[in-house]
């Protein structure tokens, strides 16, 4: 395997490369089969990996296999290696697979794009860092990974540089997950500083004995490493750049909540299980962090109006869910919904996509002038239909299993306050996927009688891709079906997270009614029932009975202004950090020109006003100078006699 893995990261960077350098001149509309090309081949070679991991399961040796030392400096040697074990096989098959499946898609959604052949230079690019984040064997590799992930966030979320709302949403990613990063490297420095290891295998054999269980170190350092995943995961309080990532083409905006930078973090807490499982009090806060950022985001996304924003906050919930399962030490179930996530979440993307190419926009679409796009775009609806109840929680489709493990994990293990928070986050996610839906597809059109006559379903080069997500969308769930006593996924897992697992398993288990299986089908059942509470209420105020949402708006103007205005979030942001920050940035500069500059200008003054003084004496004429020398010594005569 060590000889053709490091290929599947290389094949992508190879061909931002050749689109990068030759694009315009030579390949111009060959681009994106170029790049569709390379992250096909990395697929076929990420799916060679699986089959040869998968038969061994539990049994499958990490290979971990150094190319050559990156940097050394005294006892610090870190390796350009690659580390494939379980967590990285599922891992590279997520981003190659759905990377594949939108790129191709983006072909078709980007062709008339003017800036199609740096669209994919840009793209095959971000697949590169996140396959070398999530292959690489140690910390300092995941972290260019990291920050190469940010890097080419910033460059698509900015992708209309030429409008401002573009550009100022990839510098906010970009400041936000700077702010985070710098958390993350200090977390890095000091694991080295106790361990002497960054590499992940030796990391792993020497935390046991450099740490003590619940001891302050390791606390600090998982506590500054999870606060750079609420930067890239968009976790509070680093969430809010997120939403905002929407001005970028549709394509970018499913890529990076599917596949790539959002689940950086969730991959990185996995990876480092075992620290985490030494940190209890981390562990609890990240629990708390993700249940309420899973319930926060949903409340959110109840309200908004533009597709692509409502599926912003949705990726934010989900998320949420992932953390909330590793708060619980549930590490299998949140990579799990991490995966099953990236199939539904990419349809509903590139759903809205579709939707957006219909009406011949490239950012987004109110929701409220769409209506009825069920007898025009078939297709689409269908597709946007799988994955809107996949994400919803209802059996058989993908998102019930991994969703419903979360929340057994929540309650089996006693923490009862983050199992309520993610059933109230259940309810929302149905009200709120079906509103959209519903505000989509269903009753009639509301837009113009302009945008009627436009309006067309898209071609096939992009409603396949649609189908084959909504296909995963249906059966990725089967992977892992515990209610059904079958644990395919969590066995081929559990080597990956056993040691960090049996360290947090401390388990409060409820009352048993008849049995631990019974209690989870009872649970199982009760989130269904939540969840088709939610469906049902969305289609009784967006199609049963339309006024009512209005009447219901009006008298809780309030509660729908504060939710619409995403609880003012950005601007208390705005109030204490970024406008605190420009007046010590005006002070700064005040302290800088008149201190610093006012007084490296005085000193040269004041020695040009000297120089201007003692120039004056040499004036060029011999009378003068005999004149000094003569005073001179007169001066000097009169000294002498006077001091003896």
């Amino acid at each position: 395997m060590k000889t053709f893995a490091w290929l599947i990261p290389i094949l992508p960077a190879l061909a931002a490369l050749a689109n990068g350098l030759f694009g315009r001149r030579y390949i111009n509309e060959w681009a994106g089969h170029v790049a569709s090309a390379a992250m096909l081949l990395s697929l076929l070679l990420a799916f060679i990996c699986t089959m040869i991991a998968l038969p061994q399961g539990g049994d499958f040796v990490p290979v971990d296999h150094d190319y050559y030392t990156w940097l050394g400096a005294g006892t610090l040697s870190i390796p350009f290696g690659i580390y494939i074990d379980q967590l990285s096989v599922v891992m590279m098959m997520v981003v190659s697979l759905v990377s594949s499946i939108i790129f191709i898609y983006a072909i078709g959604y980007m062709r008339s794009d003017p800036g199609y052949v740096r669209f994919f230079t840009y793209m095959p690019l971000f697949t590169f860092f996140m396959l070398l984040l999530v292959m690489g064997n140690s910390l300092p590799l995941l972290f260019v990974g990291w920050e190469g992930v940010g890097l080419c966030s910033y460059l698509l979320i900015g992708y209309y540089y030429d409008r401002d709302y573009a550009a100022d949403a990839g510098k906010k990613a970009f400041i936000v997950n700077r702010i985070g990063d710098f958390g993350f490297l200090l977390g890095m420095l000091l694991l080295f500083w106790f361990t002497g290891a960054l590499k992940f295998s030796d990391l792993f054999e020497s935390a046991p004995s450099s740490f003590v269980y619940a001891g302050v170190p390791i606390t600090m350092i998982t506590l500054l490493l999870f606060f750079g995943a609420t930067g890239k995961s968009a976790q509070i309080p680093l969430y809010v750049w997120l939403p905002d990532a929407m001005a970028g083409p549709t394509p970018v905006s499913a890529l990076i909540h599917a596949a790539t930078m959002v689940t950086a973090g969730v991959y990185m807490v996995a990876r480092l299980n075992l620290l985490y499982s030494m940190a209890p009090a981390t562990l609890f806060l990240v629990g708390v962090i993700g249940g309420l950022t899973a319930l926060y985001a949903a409340s959110i996304a109840l309200v908004q109006r533009d597709a692509k924003k409502i599926l912003a906050y949705s990726t934010i919930s989900q998320l949420g869910y992932m953390f909330l399962a590793c708060g619980t030490g549930a590490y299998i179930a949140a990579i799990f919904h991490l995966m099953t996530h990236a199939f539904f979440k990419a349809c509903l993307f590139l759903g809205a996509g579709s939707v957006l190419h219909a009406f011949h926009r490239t950012t987004d679409v109110d929701v409220f002038e769409a209506g009825g796009l069920r007898k025009v775009m078939p297709f689409t609806r269908w597709t946007f239909l799988i994955s809107t109840i996949a994400i919803a929680g209802i059996p058989p489709l993908a998102g019930f299993f991994s969703k419903d493990e979360i929340l057994w994990k929540a309650f089996s293990g006693g923490h009862l306050f983050l199992w309520g928070l993610g059933i109230a986050a259940a309810f929302c996610t149905a009200l709120y996927i079906f509103r959209l839906y519903n505000l989509l597809f269903s009753g009639e059109f509301r837009g113009t009688g302009e945008q009627r006559m436009h309006l067309h379903e898209s071609p096939a080069l992009m409603w396949v891709p649609l189908a084959i997500l909504a296909f995963f969308s249906i059966c990725a769930g089967w992977l892992n079906m515990p209610l059904f006593g079958y644990h395919g996924f969590h066995n081929f897992l559990h080597p990956v997270t056993a040691q960090g697992h049996h360290l947090a398993e401390h388990a409060i288990h409820p009352p048993i009614l008849a049995s631990e299986h019974l209690l989870e089908w009872l649970l199982a059942i009760g989130s269904v029932l939540v969840a088709l509470a939610g469906i049902a209420f969305a289609r009784l105020l967006y199609v049963w009975e339309p006024t009512l949402a209005s009447r219901m708006e009006e008298s809780f103007q309030s509660a729908f202004t504060i939710l619409y205005h995403k609880y003012h979030i950005d601007e208390v942001y705005d109030l204490i950090v970024v406008q605190n920050y420009m007046r010590c940035c005006r002070a700064a500069q005040w302290f800088d020109d008149r201190v610093i500059i006012a007084g490296l200008n005085g000193l040269a003054n004041s020695a040009n006003r000297a120089a201007d003084t003692v120039r004056k004496i040499q004036t060029g004429t011999v009378t003068h100078y005999a004149l000094a020398t003569l005073v001179g010594m007169v001066f000097l005569v009169v000294w002498l006699f006077l001091c003896y």
